[in-house]
């Protein structure tokens, strides 16, 4: 009984290390490692999770993680089928059609042609891949937006699309005219300035451009047409203003931090008050619930990122801030570089996370959410080591719960790095996430066995799959 009881603790660790991986970790490069290491890391550990523990792997999908890991557990659950009891099966083909519903249609349809590439074209593919189509709202926008991506997978996979969408897919120029507004569109923009303004905005992009339209005439007229986030990519690249009011709380910070630290200053009630409104709108009904919380965030050299993840760990940390605030009912934020201005807080220096850890003790907080990358120099360990003598002497009833956020991948150690053996840790991606991933950490202390954990993703997987408007019937 001892032994197995090992063995699902050793099962547990194995899971939650995969977890901590699936929500931080894309594959890219990352300040202490480059994007090499983190695939091959990356790579591995899906390997080794499906390989001795499928099912788990698989209720991944009803988690936080992050699109990337989740279009490629979709992927190795498709490509080795064969693994599967059929109970698996039947399971991760609920799971797979709850996810794909989720994930942005270019990255399903790019997900789609790795699978025809790898030459995946069972049965079960197949109906995954119809049923996903048979729930896209408007076929021919498809076909516009994601034309290669359609066509790929309706010829890999022998989808019925259609007489019209046939002809435009796989016989263009057959028809002089298309029953469908926006296939007809496309047909006329190649010769009309105007039927331009009917296409989405990146498809118009190309023919604005053949007919030497002018840039600003061109993104005024077609404005109806952009969705959210295109219209922030394209004020972002114009240096026009963007509508905070709509920005989700990680995706805010970040716009937050490009800001120079002047212009933050002339804004600081405007950028103030849309961090504390995006703040409330992630805490939900949970703001003003969790007590007196203090927090250690990190802002050192570091928090920076990398060229291709430009300075996300930080912007994880100021939207924690503003969520943490949100959830408590006081609340003290301890910054590492000392500072005491969030709105003007900046990459530099060491990480004397043992001294801020101190400093937070000494506030007697209900919790301590500490959101690092989990590289304590300055000195070195000296947060892990306060962190010990805390618990176990200190306060060994657990009045005051620690839990270690960290954003950042360590692909040498197949995990984000962690503080203290008794300090839950998870990995964090999305600030507005951190009271979800608060709950999972619970589970990371070593103290939890398999039992726990798996009936943990059970209620999370029933929940995932029994959301409303969702719609599971199908991809058996």
């Amino acid at each position: 009984m001892a032994e197995e009881s090992f063995a699902d603790l050793i099962a547990a660790e194995d899971v939650l290390l995969f977890v901590n991986a699936a929500v931080t970790a894309t594959g890219q490069r990352e300040f202490h490692s480059d994007a090499g290491r983190q695939q091959l890391s990356l790579s591995f550990l899906h390997e080794y999770v499906r390989v001795n523990y499928r099912s788990v792997y698989a209720a991944a999908l009803a988690l936080d993680i992050n699109d990337h890991n989740a279009a490629r557990i979709v992927e190795q659950l498709l490509r080795t089928a064969g693994d599967a009891t059929a109970e698996q099966k039947r399971v991760e083909g609920r799971l797979i059609a709850a996810r794909l519903a989720l994930l942005p249609p270019q990255r399903v349809y790019r997900l789609f042609r790795a699978l025809r590439d790898a030459r995946v074209n069972n049965r079960r593919t197949r109906a995954i891949q119809r049923d996903w189509l048979a729930s896209r709202p408007d076929p021919g926008h498809d076909a516009v937006k994601y034309r290669s991506g359609l066509k790929a997978v309706a010829r890999h996979a022998h989808l019925p699309v259609g007489q019209e969408l046939g002809d435009f897919l796989f016989r263009p120029g057959t028809r002089v005219r298309y029953e469908h507004g926006l296939l007809d569109a496309y047909r006329r923009a190649h010769y009309e300035q105007g039927a331009i303004y009917e296409l989405p905005f990146t498809v118009a992009g190309g023919f604005a451009a053949r007919h030497r339209v002018p840039r600003e005439l061109f993104l005024e007229r077609i404005a109806p047409r952009m969705t959210r986030l295109e219209r922030l990519r394209t004020r972002r690249s114009a240096g026009t203003e963007h509508d905070l009011t709509v920005m989700p709380l990680t995706r805010l910070a970040l716009y937050v931090l490009s800001l120079p630290p002047g212009t933050r200053g002339e804004r600081r009630a405007e950028l103030r008050d849309a961090l504390r409104a995006a703040a409330l709108r992630a805490a939900g009904p949970y703001a003003g619930t969790w007590g007196r919380v203090s927090a250690v965030l990190d802002d050192s050299y570091s928090s920076y990122g990398s060229g291709v993840k430009r300075r996300r760990p930080l912007a994880v940390a100021l939207g924690a801030h503003w969520l943490l605030e949100a959830l408590a009912e006081s609340y003290t934020a301890h910054w590492t570089s000392g500072g005491r201005d969030p709105l003007l807080v900046r990459p530099r220096g060491a990480s004397p996370l043992g001294m801020r850890v101190l400093d937070a003790l000494e506030d007697s907080p209900e919790r301590l959410v500490i959101v690092s990358d989990g590289w304590d120099n300055a000195p070195p360990g000296l947060a892990g080591e306060v962190l010990r003598v805390w618990r176990t002497r200190l306060d060994p009833g657990r009045s005051t719960s620690v839990v270690h956020m960290n954003p950042v991948y360590d692909a040498d150690g197949f995990d984000v790095r962690w503080l203290a053996p008794g300090v839950p840790t998870a990995g964090i991606r999305d600030a507005e996430d951190l009271a979800a991933l608060v709950e999972i950490a619970q589970f990371a202390t070593g103290r939890t066995g398999l039992v726990e954990l798996q009936a943990y993703l059970d209620r999370r997987t029933g929940l995932f799959l029994d959301r409303p408007g969702h719609r599971t019937e199908g991809a058996r």
